[in-house]
């Protein structure tokens, strides 16, 4: 069994050890304009990968969305009435329920735009996607949306 003196005495070497260090570094913090200039530089390559990052996927997820909206409208809508009021049912029942995962923000996404092509009145069905819809889901809803305004539509055949 480890005695008690054995850990106190190493507790504090530690101790030591990691104040010396914290002093160190503290000091050459405030009197080494150069080691100054490096954990600047440090910082603001650090900023700047983030920010490359967060470009990056950002636009991973606009040629993402893109492309769900190009495949949505190849795949078409249904045009008998009857149809259309399933689908409807079906894509919104699926979008809610995608919506739980941060991770299929697209997929509950798309399945709102499916459903808001076949809604007889769109402008209705949007004020009500603005009151139920989480707001991450409806703001690539949106861009889903201009999108598909971009895109000329395909005839369906």
């Amino acid at each position: 069994m480890v005695e008690t003196k054995t850990v106190v005495l190493y507790t504090a070497a530690a101790a030591i050890a990691l104040g010396t260090d914290a002093a160190y570094f503290d000091y050459k913090r405030r009197t080494d304009p150069n080691f100054r200039k490096s954990i600047r530089r440090e910082k603001k390559r650090h900023v700047k990968a983030q920010k490359a990052e967060a470009e990056a996927a950002n636009a991973h997820q606009r040629q993402e969305i893109q492309l769900a909206v190009r495949q949505a409208q190849v795949d078409g809508f249904p045009t008998d009435v009857e149809e259309k009021e399933a689908y409807f049912m079906n894509e919104v029942a699926r979008g809610e329920a995608l919506c739980a995962d941060p991770s299929t923000t697209v997929d509950a996404a798309l399945c709102f735009y499916k459903a808001l092509k076949v809604y007889p009145n769109p402008s209705d069905l949007i004020s009500i996607y603005d009151k139920t819809v989480p707001k991450h889901v409806l703001d690539v809803l949106a861009q889903m949306l201009a999108i598909d305004h971009d895109i000329p539509t395909i005839p369906h055949a």
